[in-house]
């Protein structure tokens, strides 16, 4: 396989609302992986040459499309919006919540489908409250899921 056609792996932020950006620099940087922060405003980023601010103007989901139309095999998405999620896993992407939680094909479908019925019910005042706060939990268990995702793609591209 030529250099071009090997895959590489690059993480794709969705970063307006991520909590975990700086534990993913963490990973990154052990690995020595490029992150792309993408967000609808300026963000402080640290200074880094693998990490690239990418700022995409605040038309509505420009930040979802410009993941969305890179997101393929050796990419990691990470994302709380299940509508992304599901187009990067669809691409052949790993995508991981905020809280460690992978999307995965036969997952998708479900957290689409009761994110869909909860912003249902949100709208139709049945539902008040949104998610639970995220917790250092949360934060611990996307570290070790990030670190093993990385770890797998290493060896399934054979990096």
């Amino acid at each position: 396989m030529s250099e071009e056609a090997t895959p590489r792996i690059a993480i794709y932020v969705d970063a307006d609302a991520c909590p975990v950006k700086d534990e993913v620099y963490r990973v990154a940087g052990r690995y020595g992986l490029h992150v792309f922060v993408v967000s609808n405003s300026f963000l402080n980023l640290p200074r880094e040459p693998w990490i690239e601010r990418v700022v995409v103007g605040d038309k509505f989901d420009a930040a979802d499309d410009w993941i969305a139309e890179r997101a393929s095999r050796g990419a990691i998405v990470i994302t709380a919006d299940v509508p992304l999620a599901s187009r990067c896993v669809k691409a052949g992407a790993v995508a991981l919540a905020p809280n460690g939680k992978a999307f995965t094909e036969s997952s998708v479908g479900l957290a689409l489908a009761t994110r869909n019925l909860m912003q249902d019910l949100r709208e139709a005042g049945a539902i008040t409250g949104g998610p639970r706060p995220f917790s250092p939990k949360d934060r611990s268990a996307f570290l070790g899921a990030l670190d093993r995702v990385v770890m797998r793609l290493k060896r399934d591209l054979k990096l």
